[in-house]
């Protein structure tokens, strides 16, 4: 796949168009699935003022956005962190979420269990290797799947009440990483409504009734709900690649 995403930010006074391209690697490959550029365009006139590198904003801005929604979302007394999968969202998500929060315990499984490994051993803190999802999942109060999974790996049942799920993965219509009790019964947030009823196999295959954006708990117009189960599910919003390349641009021009 080729995706083009083009954005505006009145308000960051900025242009982008990111070019992501998604190859799914049937065999372990030292190539990653997703590869990304971010063009960042001067308003004014059109033209281009620099070239970002598209895969390591894409990596930090969806962290970024997860940790967010925990913030908002998670349960008050929040002390393991799961993570399923071990690709480049798993390490991004782990530096911000371990420098955001304060977890006791954090856990990783990987369908490839060397991986996991490979993860566990070249982060900066304790993390245990699971043999399974499930052994993973089991009394985790934040839960993150960046997976490549095309049917579910994250089972309701397996869930703690009152639990947080970061829903990263699964970003085609007919995929999934949540099946559909963990999905009917948690209170839904999403990035962006339209979004997410033509792109996300979780939401459209489940029926799944969406409670709100994301933006809209920010703002207040909608509550947390932090004592219910909750998932977010994330797609990725081009004006995030717009404000993070923007932000990246700024610094570099003030000689950061």
């Amino acid at each position: 796949f080729l995706g083009v995403m083009p954005a505006y930010s009145a308000v960051d006074d900025a242009l982008t168009t990111k070019l992501v391209t998604f190859y799914e690697h049937k065999k372990d490959s030292s190539v990653p699935s997703h590869q990304a550029t971010v063009l960042l365009f001067d308003p004014r006139n059109g033209s281009l003022k620099a070239l970002l590198d598209g895969s390591v904003i894409t990596a930090k801005r969806t962290a970024a956005v997860s940790a967010i929604a925990t913030k908002l979302l998670m349960p008050a007394f929040a002390e393991v962190l799961c993570i399923l999968g071990a690709g480049v969202q798993a390490y991004s998500h782990y530096d911000i979420f371990t420098e955001l929060f304060t977890f006791k315990e954090v856990r990783i499984w990987n369908r490839t269990k060397e991986r996991a490994v490979k993860f566990a051993d070249s982060v900066n803190g304790p993390v245990q290797v699971c043999s399974s999802a499930q052994e993973a999942v089991t009394g985790a109060d934040v839960i993150i799947t960046v997976t490549m999974a095309t049917t579910p790996i994250l089972f309701g049942d397996w869930v703690k009440p009152g639990a947080h799920i970061n829903a990263v993965g699964a970003s085609r219509p007919d995929w999934r990483e949540l099946d559909d009790e963990l999905m009917k019964n948690s209170v839904l947030f999403v990035d962006s409504r339209e979004a997410a009823l033509t792109e996300s196999g979780d939401v459209i295959l489940s029926g799944a009734e969406i409670f709100a954006e994301l933006g809209e708990v920010v703002k207040g117009t909608k509550p947390a709900l932090p004592e219910k189960t909750t998932v977010f599910k994330s797609l990725g919003m081009a004006v995030e690649d717009t404000v993070a390349a923007k932000f990246v641009y700024d610094s570099w021009s003030a000689g950061k």
